[in-house]
């Protein structure tokens, strides 16, 4: 079993990858293998809904690293998606990539065991994590908890690493991800049979 943490910051050893680790450390522990996913800093696109992906079965653009994320995504058993905040929101350029990747890949992610991570200097941090578990709850995704919402406070590696309480809330997210993949290995009931969509606005037709 693999478990992939993506890294949506634009700094690859900073705060958010610090909390990361941790959940990782975690996982490992528990001998679920991990692999991580650093953005980086290169320009992204975002999703101009020209539901090519429909037709693709991928993004329409391949010019950045949207559709190797999704396969990194698709390969894995569970997903860790962790984020600084930005204006009470996750980093633009990992929405930007999330956007995609779930109107592309929706139907290959369903019931993935999934959790969000976020870092902060102060606030914002409950704002940004709900942001994030939204993609995973409108796609049938499993949402991992802790003990409190998925945050770690601190400007520096260092001081994350002083947040005692976010940290071990982290290494709880990788327990409680290693607890529900093993026992989706173990032979749970198959996931429940899916009905048709019954899609509505909010405009009454004449």
């Amino acid at each position: 079993m693999k478990v992939l943490l993506i890294n949506g910051s634009p700094r690859p050893a900073g705060c958010t990858y610090t909390a990361l680790r941790e959940v990782a450390d975690a996982l490992e522990a528990e001998g679920i293998e991990t692999e991580f996913f650093q953005i980086g800093t290169d320009p992204v696109r975002g999703c101009i809904e020209c539901w090519k992906c429909s037709k693709l079965g991928r993004c329409v653009f391949d010019d950045d690293i949207c559709n190797e994320m999704a396969e990194r995504m698709i390969a894995a058993d569970g997903i860790v998606i962790g984020s600084p905040v930005f204006y009470a929101a996750p980093a633009g350029q990992l929405c930007a990539l999330l956007d995609r990747v779930f109107y592309a890949q929706a139907p290959a992610l369903a019931y993935k065991p999934a959790a969000a991570i976020v870092n902060c200097r102060r606030g914002g941090a409950s704002a940004a994590f709900d942001r994030l578990n939204k993609y995973f709850t409108i796609n049938h995704m499993p949402v991992v908890s802790s003990q409190y919402w998925n945050s770690v406070h601190g400007r520096k590696p260092e001081e994350v690493l002083q947040d005692r309480e976010g940290m071990q809330t982290m290494r709880l997210v990788g327990k409680n991800m290693a607890w529900l993949l093993k026992n989706i290995e173990a032979g749970g009931v198959p996931v429940p049979e899916k009905e048709p969509w019954q899609m509505t606005d909010f405009c009454r037709k004449a």
